[in-house]
């Protein structure tokens, strides 16, 4: 599994930005769930969301709940990112990650197996 991050950039506070993960391999992604984290300099990797690809279920981090939206486009194997109302304390480079099953947690990063390169968002105030 490849996971292709991009959509990241420089923004103000305020502006919206859409964040996309392409996912691809020799595999059937109905079956797997999709997260983002995003990784501060000098903090630990932090939750997110995530979703699951069949379902469409999806889960939400305390800091992104009424500001961004995860979605995911089936035809396309690609999981979005929207953010809202974007703060400075946004600013981190954001990761997208796959797991095929629920290992524990789906809102630690121990629990994927797959991980994308990240894109970097900076929010300017």
């Amino acid at each position: 599994v490849q996971l292709q991050a991009s959509g990241g950039g420089l923004v103000q506070a305020g502006d919206p930005l859409r964040l996309s993960c392409v996912a691809s391999g020799r595999t059937t992604f109905s079956r797997y769930y999709m997260g983002w984290f995003r990784q501060a300099p000098g903090k630990e990797r932090e939750f997110v969301a995530a979703i699951a690809w069949s379902s469409g279920t999806t889960y939400y981090a305390d800091s992104a709940k009424g500001r961004f939206t995860i979605s995911r486009d089936n035809a396309k194997n690609t999981v979005y990112l929207q953010m809202n109302s974007l703060k400075p304390e946004d600013t981190a480079v954001y990761y997208c990650a796959a797991v095929n099953r629920v290992l524990g947690t789906l809102r630690a990063p121990g629990g994927y197996d797959y991980w994308g390169q990240g894109t970097l968002v900076t929010v300017s105030s």
